[in-house]
């Protein structure tokens, strides 16, 4: 086929399995509209009849995630512009469109009719092998972390069944030596049988600390009941298995933040960013795997306007300066700023001045941190514009 056709918009509805491909000219006239699978020979068969259709071609997708890595890699290799289109977008503007139906194809329209009508939307390109290799690792550690949670969760509340004062005795989240211990002793009676020396010395042999502070707390909590409660032995056995997966899990969770502190300091900018009170590599990795190397962002506004930091004005009329906190931002960014700025107003230094000076002036200790992390928005981004790190020489106290 002969290219007839300046320019033309192909939108793409993706999913994991397959996307839908809708393509739009200048008047926003459908030209083809097709079922691709996720495949790699089919997305390019997809680019191909694009590019044979007209001499430039705009594509556009909803999602940026994994569902679509595969396309997106495939489109910027062979030299194509895609922009993304949020899934919020998509569907407001579905209502304006003929018929109530919601249909992929429909979707594949409406993103490739907004990319032709707006040229607002952010463009999209492949990660840096550095960055794409942090998100996959933060989110895995994020999963794990869910897992460890629903764990724990579910160990207390089978704790609970067989012995409530076991159960209040120790914070299992917090603290590896109680989940040691139940491993291997769950009820009061085989805790009583074992007691406070023979338990501690049990403990020390497998490194826990405070092996004599745990077994004491331990049997003083199995004396307190002499009852055996209705499916003890069968809810002992569970907690031995989810003492024993937490354990294990702990393990996952310690290699996964060696292997992200790893590929973080391999990053040029993990010194700056590190060296920002607060900014362990952790949250340094989170925010690199989110803002990438912040070409995406004009100024420190639009960071802080990601991060939900900044107000948006909700003004109507003679009704102006209503500022509001914002609906749609990054909620795990403006998480990153947050306990960064928790961690670092702990400390003596610039941080805590400026949170002590919120709260002079009335503000909520909520509200103060708020204020603290959008101002070190500007901190880091100045930090990273300059390839400068955080420097703070304290006061000099002169002699009267």
């Amino acid at each position: 086929m002969g290219t007839s056709i300046n320019r033309i918009w192909v939108g793409i509805d993706a999913g994991k399995g397959h996307h839908w491909a809708a393509a739009v000219d200048a008047d926003g006239e459908i030209l083809f509209s097709t079922k691709v699978i996720n495949d790699e020979s089919q997305i390019l068969a997809l680019i191909e009849t694009a590019r044979e259709m007209a001499g430039q071609v705009q594509w556009a997708v909803d999602i940026s995630g994994r569902a679509s890595a595969l396309l997106l890699a495939l489109l910027v290799a062979h030299g194509q512009s895609v922009v993304y289109v949020p899934g919020r977008t998509v569907n407001r503007m579905t209502g304006a469109y003929k018929g109530e139906g919601k249909t992929d194809a429909k979707d594949a329209r409406v993103i490739a009719d907004q990319a032709r009508m707006r040229r607002d939307f952010a463009p999209l390109d492949t990660p840096p092998e550095l960055v794409a290799a942090l998100k996959v690792l933060t989110h895995y550690r994020a999963d794990l972390i869910a897992d460890r949670v629903r764990l724990i969760n579910r160990l207390r509340d089978l704790l609970l069944g067989i012995c409530p004062a076991l159960e209040r005795a120790f914070d299992y989240s917090a603290a590896k030596g109680p989940v040691v211990m139940l491993a291997d002793y769950q009820t009061p009676a085989a805790l009583r049988r074992i007691g406070v020396k023979r338990l501690a010395t049990w403990l020390e042999r497998r490194k826990v600390r405070g092996a004599g502070d745990v077994a004491s707390r331990a049997v003083e909590a199995a004396q307190s009941q002499q009852i055996i409660l209705p499916g003890e032995r069968r809810a002992a056995k569970l907690v031995g298995d989810l003492a024993h997966q937490l354990l294990a899990l702990d393990e996952r969770i310690k290699d996964n933040d060696r292997e992200i502190r790893e590929t973080f300091r391999a990053d040029e900018r993990s010194e700056i960013i590190e060296s920002m009170p607060g900014m362990g590599p952790i949250l340094g990795a989170e925010f690199v795997a989110i803002v990438g190397d912040l070409s995406g962002y004009t100024d420190a506004g639009r960071l802080a306007s990601h991060a939900g930091l900044a107000p948006v004005p909700r003004d109507s009329g003679r009704r102006t300066g209503n500022n509001h906190r914002p609906k749609r931002y990054n909620r795990r960014l403006r998480h990153i700023f947050y306990l960064a700025a928790q961690t670092a107003m702990m400390r003596p230094g610039p941080s805590r001045d400026y949170y002590l000076k919120k709260r002079s002036e009335g503000l909520l200790h909520t509200q103060a941190l708020l204020a603290l992390a959008r101002r070190r928005v500007d901190v880091l981004w100045a930090m990273l514009r300059d390839n400068r790190p955080f420097t703070f020489a304290p006061p000099v106290v002169r002699a009267p």
